[in-house]
């Protein structure tokens, strides 16, 4: 006593400090909701980064923290092995969101990443391990995409960059999308190598991990049954179909999409102990 300020013990006399020192250091923070997990989104090939934006736009105002990884489409490992890199930097549980090709790049990046709570698989490939994205896209008839590919882009280091070509883009890609702003995916879409979409996948991370998945019934790259047989073999914990939806979900219906994502997030939240 002798040793506290005068104010403090003036008021230690009168029992009311007291309370505060014996309270645990935990109490302040008690009443707090705990914190939301981050949501990683992955884009796929022929996309970018900001064909998440209005889904991001929709997540932030549900006071979810957004990374849009700018997924390299150079190989499924490597493109696995930087998006693990983007997980083993946030402190707090994940949420990986993938669309197209960025569902095998997730569904590698979570393996050996205990804070990875769930999948969300957006008009996305959930390979087995040594499948690839070409394999599961003709396992069943409805893919038009071959056609609509331009030559490739012979790299320097001997790899092939494929793109859609521009006049077909919207029609084969965002066909429910505005012709506007399909256009301009047209321009800025991202290449893919030819060897990614070959590429084994080396781990299937949906086996172990709740896993869930929305597409739209008119896909024109990945066909509607091998999504559906991919939600059915991982054995998704709910699976939505959006009529009249084109390969770009999360562009032609944002909300939906970030509805599904944010109830996977809840979901696993409220399951663990």
């Amino acid at each position: 006593m002798k040793n506290l300020p005068s104010f403090v013990r003036a008021f230690t006399a009168l029992g009311i400090v007291a309370l505060h020192l014996s309270a645990p250091a935990s109490a302040a923070t008690a009443s707090e909701p705990p914190a939301r997990p981050t949501i990683i989104l992955v884009h796929g090939a022929f996309a970018e980064s900001a064909s998440w934006n209005d889904v991001a736009r929709d997540l932030r105002a549900r006071s979810f923290p957004v990374v849009a990884a700018a997924n390299p489409l150079r190989g499924v490992k490597s493109d696995a092995d930087y998006v693990a890199a983007i997980v083993g930097s946030i402190p707090g549980p994940v949420v990986l969101v993938g669309h197209s090709y960025g569902g095998a790049v997730i569904s590698a990046a979570a393996v050996g990443k205990p804070n990875v709570q769930a999948l969300v698989f957006v008009a996305a490939f959930a390979p087995e391990v040594g499948e690839s994205a070409a394999d599961l896209s003709g396992k069943f008839p409805g893919s038009t995409l071959g056609p609509t590919l331009a030559a490739p882009v012979l790299l320097p280091d001997g790899a092939k960059d494929l793109y859609i070509q521009q006049d077909k883009f919207a029609k084969q890609f965002a066909e429910d999308v505005a012709p506007a702003l399909a256009h301009l995916m047209a321009v800025s879409q991202r290449p893919i190598t030819e060897g990614a979409l070959g590429e084994p996948a080396p781990a299937a991370a949906w086996k172990n991990l709740p896993s869930w998945f929305i597409y739209g019934d008119r896909d024109k790259n990945i066909p509607p049954a091998v999504q559906a047989f991919m939600a059915d073999r991982a054995k998704s914990m709910k699976t939505v179909v959006v009529k009249g939806a084109s390969h770009v979900v999360m562009i032609s219906r944002p909300k939906l999409v970030a509805r599904m994502i944010a109830e996977a997030a809840d979901a696993v939240a409220t399951a663990k102990p």
